[in-house]
């Protein structure tokens, strides 16, 4: 088993009330870990190495996402940028 670690240091929400921000959050924690215990995830993670920046680039979401909604489209665009 791989073990794979995941420090992200700044997410930049624009757009996005304030009160929405730890919403986002977890929507997008809980997508990522969910992503990248996908069998394989890790070793293709580890063939990549330390990442300084990833640009996930424009996130899909409906308007009427939730907050938690934005954060797992935020997850999942992570996730093809590691895939790419």
């Amino acid at each position: 088993m791989r073990r794979v670690v995941v420090k992200i240091e700044n997410v930049v929400l624009k757009g996005f009330r304030y009160e929405d921000r730890h919403a986002i959050a977890q929507g997008l924690q809980d997508q990522l870990a969910q992503l990248l215990s996908e069998p394989g995830m890790a070793k293709g993670i580890s063939a990549i190495g330390t990442l300084p920046r990833l640009r996930a680039g424009q996130i899909d979401a409906a308007t009427d996402a939730t907050p938690q909604q934005v954060g797992i489209a935020a997850a999942n665009a992570i996730g093809k940028g590691l895939t790419r």
